[in-house]
């Protein structure tokens, strides 16, 4: 894993230079080994590296590399797991190789097929490519947007930079720091700025599955890959259930082998869920010693898997370290969080995410990871509650609704959650939830709702279209989400709400989330659940493999037990949290205080103040949890400080 950053500029090359030794210094978290750069002034070219050394660790496999009579050079992050199967077709094709890095490969397979080589790539990977034949950059993201690729394109469109992350675009200048006012209700909404958009006006996310092309002032983006169609009818394809399972099992286990390449100590994260204990399970069929796992836990709780965890890694007999974290080392993360993400972003769970890389990190270089099950095998409890939702308001009177909604609005959470708890045991799994005084909050406003997409977006949102509105006196504006809806209209609603994430959800906040927090502790996170075969095949799996019996993850499950028993991994989602809810009353009121207090606010002139203080109120007094919409806020804030205020 590496982090690169570069330009091409007809007119700004000197400048550009001098500004290229700080923008790669600033990405030494995500390449501690080593570092190069490459400048061209003639062609106004630069380019830096920062390598975290994982394949060749000897100084072949140095970046910026060159080929073809040294006019092709690039700089790249990530990894080609199916390098050596390629290098074979091009030594059959008459190049020679000088080291037994993916790197080589890559730029040879470029050299060769030129923009075509990325169809025959498997991997994770963002990179640039000058390419001296023809005066041009090439930039390009792997399909499902694993790794990141900001760039930022002057409006007389004769410079171009790009960077691994925004800090790397920032360090050319305050000049850049201009900020798109669309993008905050839109953090605001969805607790991150949606692709293609940052929360800078002129700088941008390369879309997973796009490269760009950079030539005598232009820019043109093409798409080289895309999520496949909607799934077919149910039981329409003539296989049966175990054809499923062992295509899902020989695929599975495929991928995982491919990420277990490597020069340097290897493990993963385990979290003691389906997604992780089966990446798990199946690194020790795939490999010849135990495989090293990794967990923290918090004594909070509700919030701890670790004893899942450690059972699970008991049964697999992995070499498994479990830390305990104490509530003081995960506030200690929080003020680093706005430099690990650059832009506002208010996903929580970053905080055990870096802890647990941390963690990692102390014993080994690169570790697999279970992202990506929840949004191919309908496994995110808003799935299903969505569907629900969406058959059994339709029933009612929407004045019925309305009514029944103010009542409930009424009762105060935590007399609510009294009496649900005693119940709990009782119910379908479906309605055996974690986090309940959020979803009992939701539930409530979503009663007023029928329509799908504005059903799902209460669902998933932090503060509602109406809230933006009210809080910064701005409408929502569009975003990938509402056309993520368009393109799917027709389909099952499942695979509507699922396709809707995988294009959204999971590349700008999943993702994200993991490759910042992983890369801010220099390990690389692999994830073999989105390898693109993978993903091609559920997408055409029926919905009944999917969900079954009022729950998500149907095969994943009946694959897991194959290697694990039922009864340590059938248990309600809980995530991967922290009591965000009760520290912003207790440890981190002070901080949410004086961050959200009415004099900065006032003096920011951005949100009505009126408003964010009866939140505070309500939250601190337990009439309601406002905890993401105030973590929200804090994030905000605490990211204006570092970047706009510094």
């Amino acid at each position: 894993m590496c982090g690169i950053v570069g330009f091409q500029s007809s007119e700004h090359f000197r400048t550009l230079k001098a500004f290229l030794p700080a923008a790669s210094d600033s990405l030494a978290h995500r390449g501690p080994d080593d570092s190069g750069m490459f400048l061209d002034e003639a062609s106004g070219v630069g380019l830096a590296h920062r390598r975290l050394a994982i394949i060749d660790l000897s100084s072949a496999g140095h970046q910026p590399m060159a080929a073809g009579d040294s006019k092709l050079h690039v700089c790249y992050n990530g990894e080609i797991y199916n390098f050596k199967q390629i290098r074979s077709t091009l030594v059959d094709c008459g190049h020679r190789f000088v080291s037994t890095s993916d790197t080589e490969v890559l730029l040879k397979a470029y050299l060769q097929w030129g923009a075509d080589c990325l169809q025959r790539f498997v991997g994770m990977f963002a990179f640039a490519i000058w390419d001296g034949r023809n005066r041009s950059l090439f930039l390009a993201r792997d399909r499902l947007g694993i790794k990141p690729l900001y760039y930022y394109l002057s409006q007389d469109r004769r410079s171009l930079i790009f960077g691994s992350e925004l800090k790397a675009i920032m360090a050319f200048g305050d000049r850049f720091k201009d900020v798109n006012p669309e993008a905050v209700p839109l953090f605001l909404h969805y607790q991150y700025v949606p692709a293609p958009h940052t929360i800078f006006k002129h700088i941008f996310k390369l879309l997973p599955g796009h490269f760009l092309v950079y030539s005598a002032g232009a820019a043109k983006i093409r798409q080289y890959w895309q999520l496949p169609g909607t799934t077919p009818a149910e039981n329409g394809t003539g296989l049966s259930e175990e054809d499923y399972l062992e295509q899902l099992d020989d695929l599975l286990t495929r991928a995982v082998s491919d990420r277990l390449v490597s020069d340097v100590p290897l493990g993963a994260l385990l979290s003691g869920g389906i997604d992780s204990s089966l990446v798990v399970a199946l690194m020790q069929k795939a490999g010849s010693t135990p495989a090293r796992t990794f967990s923290i836990g918090f004594k909070e709780q509700g919030y701890n898997e670790a004893p899942w965890a450690a059972k699970i890694a008991e049964h697999l007999k992995t070499r498994h370290t479990e830390l305990y974290v104490s509530a003081k080392e995960a506030l200690d993360v929080i003020p680093r969080l706005p430099d690990f993400y650059d832009e506002p972003f208010a996903d929580s769970s970053a905080i055990p995410t870096y802890l647990v890389s941390r963690l990692t990190r102390q014993n080994v270089t690169v570790a697999l990871s279970g992202d990506g099950g929840d949004e191919q095998f309908a496994g995110y409890v808003r799935y299903w509650s969505t569907r629900a939702m969406s058959a059994g308001f339709a029933r009612f009177p929407k004045f019925f609704r309305k009514v029944l909604s103010t009542g409930l609005g009424a009762v105060p959470p935590s007399w609510a959650e009294k009496c649900y708890r005693p119940m709990r045991r009782f119910l379908p799994q479906s309605l055996r939830v974690a986090n309940f005084h959020d979803k009992w909050q939701k539930l409530i406003k979503l009663m007023s709702r029928t329509d799908v997409a504005e059903l799902y977006r209460m669902t998933i949102c932090l503060w509602s279209a109406n809230e933006i509105e009210a809080l910064l006196d701005i409408q929502l504006p569009q975003s990938q989400y509402e056309e993520s809806f368009k393109q799917t209209v027709g389909w099952p609603l499942l695979a509507r709400l699922m396709r809707v994430d995988q294009q959204t959800y999971l590349p700008d906040a999943m993702l994200t989330k993991v490759d910042r927090a992983s890369m801010a502790a220099s390990l690389e996170v692999r994830v073999p659940l989105l390898d693109h075969r993978v993903v091609e095949f559920t997408a055409g799996l029926p919905e009944n493999m999917k969900f079954r019996h009022g729950s998500g993850k149907y095969l994943l499950k009946r694959l897991l037990a194959r290697y694990v028993p039922s009864n340590l991994f059938e248990r309600p989602k809980m995530g991967f949290g922290i009591p965000i809810d009760q520290w912003l009353r207790t440890r981190l009121k002070p901080l949410l205080l004086d961050y959200l207090s009415s004099e900065r606010l006032k003096k920011e002139g951005l949100f009505n103040t009126g408003m964010v203080e009866q939140k505070i109120s309500e939250h601190l007094a337990g009439r309601t949890n406002h905890q993401y919409r105030l973590w929200a806020l804090l994030m905000w804030e605490m990211w204006r400080e570092r970047w706009l205020d510094s």
